[in-house]
């Protein structure tokens, strides 16, 4: 049974169980700011859990991507040394909310794997719950009970709180759950070894494959339970390690949906996969975190240096670093690889296939640029190693934490190249470097969040905001306290609300609740959290269970609408000057400009961004009327030419936004007709990341404000060039400076040769060798010339020049080839030398060059240079 049937026939079985199968969630997360990526399948239902919105279907079904790189969740290091761990992997799940529970998920769960997959029922195992009499939890004797009707005694396993209690968060729906094992051993080694104790024990061979969630209390701030109002059932399979049991392998990394990714980079690194355990590794972490940077490109997250951004560019380097080290990848690899997995997993997941151009361009771009990293880092960790004294070498914590942490360079790497030359890492001083670093970011972030304070009970706050800038009668329905940094504030949820939360990349509303007795609470933001519209106060009013007015602030609504709707049109703009492929990768909308990255492969150019101009105008002087359907099928916004977006998830209904022939899916607000933009101008054009460029633009009164700047600063150039052909001047004077630049050029060039001659009379002779040095009060250019200058013209020397141009102290010391064959090097002796003036430098060993802070130490500093010099010339 291939992979692929494998995840049909778990789909078609809950189909059949009357579950709603539905498509797998972005593995990037948006609006949710305790999550960066999907790490359990039950995220995309976290509202649901939480109360925030009702459940659209009783039952549902899916296979969700998944990633688990930080936090709670973090297999990273496991990945690619152990048969089961993974980043991106499958997560299989079927859900009841507030439907079935306990007895239904349990019979199903058996079914499907005994009947429907036939695996062996002596093999598997289950946990329960043991109970926790401190929270006043019991022993779940009802999921014993009917795991007894299917399993021996011996084959149910009583579980503790961390192994079979489940939690969302600190806080939050949690309950008791119920692992199912599989024992993968030969029967010799069954019969030795009572699977019955392996279970949880990390063995690789008796491992969890389901684990069934029953979410039956809600953890409060203060620690303590409460039974949820509706009990809920949660479960997750990984589809990996499922695989590897029905298709009898010992791994995940043998099954059919890593095999053909194994082959392809043994196939290129010239190996053969299962031969050298080193290699093996290697390959493994490469085939795994393939998947996981190309499907979270796919979903719109690009490697960056924060956040999420940052989690992929590590991913990926940590990929690199494994092919680079153990397959001797010294050129770009992990890019070429993303045909095979397209080819293995487009079917099931269309938007690798749709994004492939993209994922391979931005790998590539990041692949070159971490291996000039890698590079650049040996350098460093060669010049570390040189300066340590004689005797047990070590290189200290600090050095070893700013290689990784300034220059990216991964500690083991450094271990191993700092081994092989006889050289110890000082990890225990690293590891309390990095563990100061997490504590600054953990104290910079810290955030102390109360419950929520029920006032009224509302189903779901209904947004008023596409018709509404103010409502004249909402309540709150709840709110709780939010301390950051010191500073407390509170979040504020109303029954229905006119203020548009932050979310689709334009910011949130600003305004303010009146009290009946005209009391103003200020609203400084408003944010989307897990589909809660939540309203940021700094204080509450003084009767929360009042009606108020809810009053947006319309004038800065409207320019963040304008700079909205601008976006749209601008996007279609730009689809028909460079293409199709043109997609958006991000945006921000705010009052004052608006910002938009797109997928395209070179820098566009000013006639193209001059053509988006004039057609955005154009469709602005059109005056397009707002046509907008609010539910929306998703096959009839397809049917109308909707542009969709990879990375996002839509529901069941959309709404379509349509400006003449721009149709996009989008929830955010815009003007009711394009004439409200007035003007659309363009202010820069970018590159955001590999094969992303970035465009700003402004709109209505700033774009008038933009042409006025620009009108003055030309007219005052024309005053300060005394003519009104601006152009002309600019052009003439250009080319006057050009020829007085060579000019120069060649007085300095005639200057330098006259100096170089005149310092061959101050050579002192040591042996066969003739020495110079000076102190030069001429740019560094010049210093330059004339060490190569003397270099050509004297066939045995060294030469040093101190120079403190501009006030800054500089060392140059240059050698000719006979003195770098005696084993003088021009970058060793800067280095050595440069200590007198308090800096550093380097170069090649016939030239180099040192700078520094200290001009008093200069004349020291040359002749340290000269001693070491004379010590190798004399010897």
């Amino acid at each position: 049974m291939n992979s692929n049937e494998i995840r049909q026939i778990f789909l078609d079985f809950f189909r059949e169980k009357q579950h709603q199968i539905v498509p797998s969630a972005p593995m990037v997360v948006k609006n949710d700011p305790t999550l960066m990526f999907t790490n359990a399948g039950m995220n995309q239902f976290k509202d649901i859990f939480l109360g925030n919105q009702p459940a659209r279907w009783p039952r549902a079904a899916d296979t969700q991507k998944c990633l688990r790189v930080s936090g709670k969740h973090n297999d990273l290091e496991e990945v690619g040394h152990d048969t089961y761990h993974h980043t991106m992997f499958e997560m299989l799940g079927n859900w009841s909310f507030g439907d079935y529970f306990k007895k239904e998920a349990i019979a199903w769960a058996w079914e499907l794997l005994t009947e429907r997959y036939k695996l062996p029922t002596d093999r598997l195992y289950a946990t329960v719950f043991e109970g926790a009499p401190d929270e006043g939890v019991p022993f779940d004797q009802e999921a014993y009970d009917f795991w007894a009707e299917r399993l021996p005694e011996s084959h149910i396993l009583k579980g503790n709180k961390k192994d079979n209690f489940w939690e969302m968060g600190d806080t939050g729906p949690c309950g008791p759950c119920s692992e199912i094992h599989f024992d993968l051993r030969d029967d010799a080694e069954r019969a030795a070894t009572d699977g019955a104790s392996l279970v949880n024990k990390d063995h690789p061979q008796v491992i969890e494959i389901w684990n069934l969630v029953f979410m039956q209390f809600n953890r409060r701030a203060n620690g303590s339970l409460e039974p949820l109002p509706a009990r809920h059932v949660d479960t997750g399979m990984g589809f990996e390690r499922l695989c590897m049991v029905i298709q009898g392998k010992k791994s995940n990394y043998d099954t059919d949906v890593f095999q053909p990714l194994l082959q392809k980079i043994a196939g290129m690194a010239s190996v053969a996969y299962g031969t050298d355990p080193k290699k093996d590794i290697a390959m493994r972490v490469i085939a795994d975190h393939l998947r996981a940077i190309a499907f979270s490109i796919a979903d719109g997250q690009l490697p960056g240096n924060v956040k999420a951004g940052y989690v992929i560019r590590r991913i990926l380097r940590r990929a690199v670093r494994y092919g680079y080290t153990y397959l001797g990848f010294t050129e770009p690899f992990i890019c070429r690889l993303v045909p095979t997995l397209v080819e293995q997993m487009g079917g099931q997941f269309p938007e690798i296939k749709a994004q492939q151009q993209l994922i391979e361009k931005v790998i590539a771009e990041e692949e070159s640029s971490f291996l000039r990293t890698l590079a650049t880092g040996i350098n460093l960790l060669d010049s570390i190693i040189r300066k340590l004294p004689e005797g047990r070498k070590i290189i200290g914590g600090s050095d070893a934490f700013t290689l990784y942490d300034t220059f990216g360079f991964p500690i083991d790497l450094t271990q191993l190249i700092a081994s092989e030359q006889g050289v110890e890492v000082d990890i225990a001083g690293f590891e309390k470097e990095l563990e100061a670093q997490k504590n600054r970011s953990r104290n910079a972030s810290a955030v102390e969040t109360d419950d929520w304070v029920e006032v009224l009970p509302v189903e779901q706050s209904e947004f008023v905001g596409y018709d509404h800038s103010s409502y004249p009668d909402v309540r709150i329905a709840r709110y709780r306290r939010v301390t950051s940094k010191g500073k407390t504030h509170y979040q504020i949820v109303l029954d229905k609300t006119p203020f548009y939360g932050n979310m689709g990349g334009q910011v949130g509303d600003t305004g303010y609740l009146i009290a009946p007795d005209g009391e103003k609470t200020v609203i400084t933001d408003t944010q989307k959290e897990n589909n809660l519209t939540i309203h940021i106060a700094s204080s509450l009013p003084s009767d929360v269970r009042a009606g108020f007015e809810a009053v947006v602030n319309t004038e800065r609504r409207m320019a963040s609408a304008a700079n909205h709707t601008a976006t749209h049109l601008m996007h279609h703009a730009l689809r028909e000057v460079l293409g199709t492929h043109v997609e958006q990768k991000g945006s921000l909308v705010t009052p004052d400009y608006l910002r938009f990255d797109f997928s395209h492969f070179q820098k566009v150019t000013d006639e193209e961004l001059r053509q988006v101009e004039r057609k955005v105008n154009a469709a602005i002087r059109a005056n397009f009327v707002l046509e907008e359907n609010r539910r929306c099928t998703m096959d009839q916004a397809r049917e109308m030419g909707a542009m969709m977006l990879f990375g996002e998830k839509y529901g069941d209904t959309v709404r379509v936004v349509k400006y003449g022939n721009s149709v996009e899916l989008c929830g955010g607000l815009h003007v009711p007709a394009t004439g409200n933009i007035g003007l659309f101008r363009i202010t820069s054009e970018g590159s955001s990341a590999a094969g992303i460029r970035r465009i700003e633009a402004v709109t209505a009164g700033a774009a008038e404000e933009l042409s006025y700047m620009q009108d003055d600063a030309f007219r005052e150039l024309g005053k300060t060039l005394g003519t009104k052909q601006v152009i002309t001047a600019i052009r003439k004077m250009t080319e006057e400076n050009s020829e007085m630049a060579k000019q120069m050029a060649q007085i300095r060039q005639a200057r330098d040769g006259f100096l170089a001659e005149k310092l061959m009379d101050f050579a002192e002779p040591v042996g066969d060798y003739r020495l110079i040095s000076r102190l030069l009060d001429i740019v560094p250019d010049s210093v330059k010339s004339v060490a190569f200058d003397l270099r050509s013209r004297i066939e045995n020397t060294a030469i040093v020049f101190g120079s403190n141009f501009g006030g800054k102290p500089t060392l140059t010391v240059a050698l000719s080839d006979s003195a770098v064959a005696l084993g003088l090097n021009a970058g060793a002796i800067v280095r050595e030398a440069a200590r007198h003036i308090q800096g550093g430098g380097g170069g090649q060993p016939h030239y180099a060059t040192a700078g520094g802070k200290n001009s008093a130490g200069l004349e020291a500093a040359m002749n340290a240079a000269v001693e070491i010099i004379k010590a190798k010339l004399q010897a």
